[in-house]
């Protein structure tokens, strides 16, 4: 069997359609052909992501290619994807999990001088931050893994997730990998997601051979909690699952105000991932306060 994968086309998304190629190569004798397709998100590199409407910026366009048989599967990012998937789609593998954990790259956190200031095009990496340390100064930053990387000698230091970095080869000399029980990552960060369409049996079945359970059951909880959010939350929002003995998930979700004054977090457990990512969700704003977050400010 041969594939169309549609992909976007930066160097990241090009690597990790490799690594879902090789996966179906092995255990299915599977040949994958690549398709680029620009995204909003590529074509406004210049554009804080939020402006542009927040999650979906980097997907609606590979989705559609799927969607108009341009290509059989779409590879993504997992992080980049809204919490429900469109109608004629389906989420049909999330293959291994790579490394969620957020990266500090030019300087340790321990390390930031009084008022530093740190680039990030991320509301959930900047609360994060702000709550920790008050005195830091944040910086817009956008652009693909070399661009940022380029980029980063006129800041103190640049947030990155550590999977680009490890997917890319690339080793900062200097590089602050922050714990998830620290520094909570965004939802499904390190994972990769392949759609195809909700009809295509065959497909579907071939990319089950890929599926990594554990890793598929943590991005469910996550987009649950995201889910309970409200969707496509635009404050600062992040969960991080793992599966731990006897297949019981544990998953701690994050709620904060833009300017880091306000954050919440809880962490529960349950065997089952959308009755774990919703409750935690629901802990925090209901019994948190976190409803008051969502409202508008006067």
């Amino acid at each position: 069997m041969a594939l169309r994968a549609a992909t976007r086309a930066s160097a990241l998304a090009v690597r990790q359609t490799e690594i879902v190629s090789r996966l179906l190569s092995e255990t299915c004798d599977v040949t994958v052909e690549a398709v680029p397709v620009s995204t909003v998100g590529d074509r406004q590199a210049g554009t804080p992501i939020g402006a542009m409407g927040g999650k979906g910026v980097f997907v609606k366009e590979v989705q559609a290619a799927v969607l108009d048989g341009r290509a059989d599967i779409a590879v993504h990012s997992a992080k980049d994807l809204s919490s429900s998937t469109p109608e004629g789609l389906v989420l049909a593998a999330v293959p291994p999990r790579g490394d969620p954990r957020d990266a500090l790259v030019g300087c340790r956190l321990a390390h930031l001088r009084p008022g530093a200031t740190v680039a990030t095009g991320s509301i959930r990496r900047k609360a994060q931050l702000a709550w920790m340390r008050p005195d830091l100064v944040f910086a817009e930053l956008r652009g693909n893994i070399a661009t940022r990387l380029k980029k980063a000698s006129a800041f103190d230091a640049i947030v990155m997730a550590a999977a680009a970095l490890q997917r890319l080869g690339l080793e900062p000399v200097v590089l602050d990998v922050l714990e998830p029980d620290v520094f909570v990552p965004q939802v499904g960060q390190g994972a990769i997601a392949v759609e195809c369409r909700a009809d295509d049996r065959a497909v579907l079945e071939t990319l089950l051979a890929i599926e990594h359970e554990p890793s598929r059951r943590a991005v469910d909880a996550e987009r649950a909690f995201l889910a309970e959010l409200g969707g496509d939350c635009d404050l600062p929002a992040g969960a991080y699952a793992v599966v731990g003995a006897g297949g019981t998930l544990e998953l701690t979700g994050l709620l904060a105000s833009p300017d880091g004054q306000t954050l919440i977090r809880d962490t529960r457990g349950d065997h089952d991932p959308e009755t774990l990512g919703r409750s935690v969700a629901r802990h925090l704003l209901d019994e948190r306060g976190g409803r008051a977050l969502l409202e508008p400010a006067p």
